[in-house]
């Protein structure tokens, strides 16, 4: 028997429950994994409340984790007991104390990276991996916008762009977190309450405005972020804590100033195998060479509830992860 965080419904943080779960043995193609670190994320946010809803309930949320390999199923040849992996994506299932997964999404860990720096960083990693070599190709002396840049996604795409050679505009929602996301690399970090930090980035960023803005913030935030990029920019919309965003128009992304707005999706981008495994390479490599991604909040697997709260109301900076 194994625990997991389970919820019988959506709701509030305190539908996720501690459950005691038969996990059984693995199938043909299939590892069992014991954790320790376990990554939160606002896309498990999305699916507690129900704005992703899901087929079938009691369910196990979660789609990161790193440890150890307990035991392999048949036809398992690239993997075996003792080794040290990682993961990102579907099936959905993390919070747990171990769980089965198929060999394929796993990534073998090398002996320099300790679980608790890869734990909690490849779902945000494999983001920022998606957002600066496919969104966009980031390269020395572009500009790009992060939102919420003192938050575990906005660190770790400031870390990566600034080792791209590109600068770097933060915004935050209050001055004390304006500390880590400077720590981060960022040339200029905003308060998302200053009314002119759109025209102000414009500015910075050669008077014409950022190459690439990264809103995961929604709410009316979406709309405002366009004054800041210059024209055929790309605006990435991520999520949509701030709230549902409002209806646009697509006409008004040419009016003056046209720039390209796409919803990219880091669950699609780990389905593709292609991807999330040179992604995944690129981002071991990145961490090996000295990227890095700080731990902000660490709660205990049965903590999850806290965990999300503290998440969802704002309360912490840098990775947010589960610990066994």
């Amino acid at each position: 028997m194994t625990t997991a965080m389970m919820m019988s419904e959506p709701g509030a943080p305190e539908v996720l429950t501690a459950s005691a779960i038969d996990l059984g043995e693995p199938g043909a193609g299939q590892v069992r994994i014991r954790q320790s670190v376990i990554g939160v994320n606002f896309v498990d946010i999305y699916f507690r409340t129900g704005l992703y809803p899901l087929d079938t309930y009691p369910a196990v949320l979660g789609f990161e984790g790193a440890g150890t390999v307990e035991a392999v199923g048949p036809e398992v040849r690239s993997l075996k007991p003792g080794d040290r992996v990682a993961y990102h994506g579907a099936p959905m299932g993390a919070y747990a104390e171990a769980r089965i997964l198929p060999a394929e999404r796993l990534v073998r860990l090398p002996d320099a990276l300790p679980d608790r720096v890869v734990g909690g960083t490849m779902l945000r990693g494999l983001t920022a991996h998606m957002l600066l070599h496919t969104v966009r190709a980031v390269g020395p002396g572009d500009w790009i916008l992060v939102h919420a840049a003192a938050g575990g996604l906005g660190q770790i795409v400031t870390r990566w762009a600034k080792r791209l050679g590109a600068h770097v505009v933060g915004t935050v929602g209050s001055a004390g977190k304006r500390v880590p996301a400077l720590e981060a690399g960022a040339d200029a970090v905003f308060l998302h309450g200053e009314g002119d930090w759109a025209e102000r980035t414009r500015i910075l960023a050669d008077g014409q405005g950022v190459h690439l803005a990264i809103d995961g913030i929604g709410g009316g935030m979406l709309a405002r972020t366009f004054a800041a990029v210059r024209p055929f920019g790309i605006v990435a919309s991520l999520g949509q804590p701030a709230g549902p965003i409002p209806p646009l128009r697509v006409e008004t992304l040419g009016a003056g100033r046209p720039v390209a707005l796409i919803r990219p999706s880091v669950l699609a981008y780990a389905n593709d195998p292609d991807l999330y495994h040179r992604g995944s390479a690129d981002l071991i490599a990145a961490l090996q060479d000295g990227l890095t991604s700080p731990i902000g909040a660490e709660y205990d697997l049965r903590d999850a509830a806290r965990a999300h709260a503290d998440l969802e109301g704002g309360r912490t900076t840098g990775r947010v992860v589960l610990t066994v």
